[in-house]
Parts: C-alpha cells; sequence; structure tokens
C-alpha cells in the first residue's frame, strides 16, 4: 500500500539527471519542448522506481507545461508506474491467447508465492506484479516481462515460476 510520506516526498533532480533532460529537449524544435515528456517521464522512472505526483509537478516546471499534461500522460501509459513497485515487477500477459493457455491460473500463484495482491509490494521490496495487455508473445504464453530490460519468460507453469522467482530473490539480495 502506498505509504503518504512516499507520495508527497519532495523531489529534486540530479544535476545529472537534468543534463539528460536538456539533450533529450534539444533534439526537438523549440517551443516543442513537451515532446520530450515521454523520454523524460522514463528517466525519472529509471531514477526513483516510480514517477510520484511531485516528480511529475517537477517534470512539468522543467517542461514549461501544466501540470495536468503530465498527469494524463503518464496516467495513460501502463510503462509508467504511479505508486511505488518492487524491484522486480513481474508483468504477465492477461489477453484472450495467454489466458486460454493459463496466464490467470499463473497469476493467480504469482499472488500466492509472492503474497500480495496485483500491484502491492512484498514486505523486502523486491517484488511486485500486475496483469498486463498483449505482450505479443501470443504463441508461447502464457508469458510474463520483467522491466526495465524487459526480459521475457514463456510457457509459464508454476513450476517455472519458483524457479524465476529464486532466481530474483538471489539477483536482488546482491
Amino acid at each position: 500500500m502506498l505509504r503518504v510520506d512516499e507520495a508527497q516526498a519532495p523531489v529534486e533532480f540530479s544535476p545529472a539527471l537534468i543534463s539528460k533532460f536538456d539533450d533529450i529537449v534539444s533534439r526537438y524544435p523549440q517551443g516543442k519542448q513537451k515532446s520530450a515528456l515521454l523520454p523524460i517521464l522514463h528517466l525519472v522512472q529509471a531514477e526513483f522506481g516510480w514517477v510520484s505526483p511531485n516528480a511529475m509537478d517537477k517534470v512539468a516546471e522543467y517542461l514549461h507545461i501544466q501540470h495536468i499534461e503530465v498527469y494524463e500522460v503518464a496516467s495513460f501509459y501502463s510503462m509508467y508506474f504511479l505508486r511505488p513497485q518492487g524491484k522486480f515487477v513481474l508483468e504477465v500477459c492477461r489477453t484472450g491467447p495467454c489466458c486460454l493457455v493459463g496466464a490467470e491460473k499463473i497469476m493467480d500463484y504469482i499472488e500466492e508465492k509472492l503474497g500480495v495482491k496485483e500491484g502491492e509490494v512484498t514486505t523486502d521490496g523486491l517484488f511486485s506484479w500486475r496483469g498486463v495487455e498483449c505482450l505479443a508473445a501470443c504463441g508461447f504464453g502464457p508469458v510474463l516481462q520483467i522491466g526495465p530490460e524487459y526480459t521475457f519468460y514463456e510457457n509459464l507453469t508454476p513450476g517455472s515460476v519458483d524457479t524465476l522467482i529464486a532466481e530474483l530473490k538471489a539477483k536482488g539480495h546482491n
């Protein structure tokens, strides 16, 4: 569950991050800085793990656009996390083809295995999970991806999920 202090924590962008923003904005014509919004939100999420309301406000100020313009974009795209996530976010395809071969059972299994509902974070901070729309691997379902590299895991079974979670736990504690 999102704590109020996490959502309202002040956000400061480092000079290195601002430099990356400047580079992205320089790619667009004068007066079209809003075009840099998506890649800037990606950088913010990579830096902080999610895109908080205060971070969105800072992005709006940086780009000289209305705060609502940032909120609209960040809330429209499912690739932006609007609440804190685990270090590893398991994103399970929940569209028809994957569901026909067991995606819903895999989601239920992940929920049981991790002990958290969709969108929640495990107490150790390592995992969260969610159902997502088509991952374009229909012939290999059920399938999940883990970002930010978006590594795919196909033909999932409870056993392969157990192996994956064990490997990620080992990696996450290093």
